[in-house]
């Protein structure tokens, strides 16, 4: 399983290499001298970078808060839900180790992500781009993080190897009244055990490459309505190996199948919602860039009318300034050549 991901993280980082690529090549901006504010592969990490981290410093702040939100709710003790004599008929699948180990976790729901992001970034030269895609990534997975680790501490279901992690020795003891365990096995290893609900694993992985499979979709322009199934594939892909990690978890039984499923919808529904907080939807005709840099044009726009003294310069430069932004939709909409920076094949 790991020997697969790093397979699909070194074929993914080269293929989203040469996809991105050849996108330059549909790029057909008419900025001027005139605005070298405003001209693609200007906004840099150099130029502009220090700038929008403080606009955005609330956000970084909060992000510390989740991180240390996230440490509390690992070192807590979760609930010790009931588990009587009866039931452990359906918790002494064996303990084993994880397919996917937890070191792995953030390697595919953010650093693979991560490449992407930094990939598009010294083809595009667009910072506005990179800092909202990390930022919005940031969130996705630490929300989802937060969220899951609170349900697991506060629903304590027990996981499918909870016997042997209860009675290492294969010697039940029970309540006489109750009939409830009395574990005598390793305390980490059984706190441990209460966490089945929903899985962690899961949500991660869904929450940073269902992020990442938004934010190739509005790159790739996959709802374009020209009908290229291609792109769906690449849109696909992040999914395919969240899922796959999702059931590594009902493999090794350390989880239940319900557990997988809330935690991809979960992981899922998170990304979603923090993907559209920074950039407009895919099928959008704006999808490929994020809202900060379609707002940074329309004040660059005012910043030139109200400066210029002469309205002949105005309305040229205006019209620069809307080549970037309104030319894609009359191209979309006559079906001419398309001139945003997404895929056309």
């Amino acid at each position: 399983m790991v020997l697969g991901l790093r397979l699909f993280f070194a074929i993914f980082t080269s293929f989203a290499a040469f996809l991105l690529e050849n996108s330059l090549c549909c790029m057909t901006f008419t900025i001027t001298d005139k605005m070298p504010e405003i001209q693609l592969g200007t906004h840099t990490v150099r130029s502009h970078g220090a700038h929008l981290a403080r606009v955005h410093m609330h956000d970084w702040l909060i992000l510390v808060l989740l991180v240390v939100i996230e440490v509390v709710l690992n070192v807590i003790e979760p609930f010790h839900r009931f588990v009587g004599q009866e039931m452990m008929t359906d918790l002494k699948y064996p303990l084993q180790d994880n397919t996917v180990p937890l070191w792995a976790v953030p390697i595919i729901a953010v650093l693979i992500p991560f490449t992407v992001f930094i990939i598009y970034y010294f083809i595009r030269k667009d910072v506005y781009d990179l800092h909202h895609a990390i930022l919005g990534l940031l969130f996705a997975v630490l929300i989802s993080g937060v969220m899951t680790d609170a349900i697991k501490d506060g629903v304590g279901r027990p996981r499918p190897d909870f016997y042997w992690r209860c009675f290492p020795d294969g010697k039940g003891v029970f309540d006489r009244n109750t009939t409830g365990v009395l574990c005598t096995g390793d305390k980490n290893v059984i706190k441990e055990g209460y966490k089945s609900f929903p899985s962690g694993h899961t949500s991660w992985s869904f929450a940073g490459l269902g992020f990442l499979a938004w934010y190739l979709s509005g790159k790739i322009r996959a709802f374009d309505q020209r009908g290229h199934v291609a792109k769906l594939c690449i849109v696909f892909l992040p999914l395919l190996i969240a899922a796959l990690v999702g059931i590594s978890r009902v493999d090794d039984y350390w989880h239940h199948w319900q557990d997988v499923f809330a935690g991809g919808l979960l992981g899922l529904t998170i990304a979603s919602f923090c993907y559209l907080q920074f950039f407009p939807a895919p099928y959008h005709i704006d999808g490929w860039g994020p809202h900060a840099y379609f707002h940074m044009l329309a004040e660059s726009r005012n910043e030139v009318q109200a400066s210029s003294p002469n309205s002949n310069n105005i309305n040229v430069q205006q019209s620069e300034i809307e080549s970037v932004y309104i030319q894609p939709q009359h191209e979309m909409r006559f079906n001419t050549q398309d001139s945003s920076p997404m895929l056309n094949r």
